[in-house]
């Protein structure tokens, strides 16, 4: 009894479908950007790219800007729109 009534506690905690996952990137995917784009655009910004990834429904870039320092960028997968530029190892 103890363990489901821990299990229901949880579940109160943490709505379903993952309430909990970062939704600024919600779009169908049918109105995404190809990946070709996403890599035009950190080119024109003087990125290099190493992976572009999909996370949390975002586009993710890891690479280096145009002064060689890892970066982490994830990007609007419709409007191609930054949301977070990180520098990696930088805890800021």
């Amino acid at each position: 009894m103890k363990t489901r009534l821990t299990i229901l506690g949880i579940l109160a905690v943490f709505p379903a479908g993952g309430a909990l996952a970062d939704d600024a990137c919600a779009a169908p995917m049918v109105d995404w950007q190809p990946r070709a784009a996403v890599a035009q655009m950190a080119d024109d910004n003087g990125w290099t790219v190493r992976r572009i990834k999909i996370d949390d429904g975002c586009y993710e870039i890891d690479g280096r800007d145009s002064q060689g320092r890892a970066i982490e960028v994830t990007v609007h997968p419709t409007t191609l729109e930054v949301i977070q530029f990180e520098y990696e190892g930088d805890d800021d």
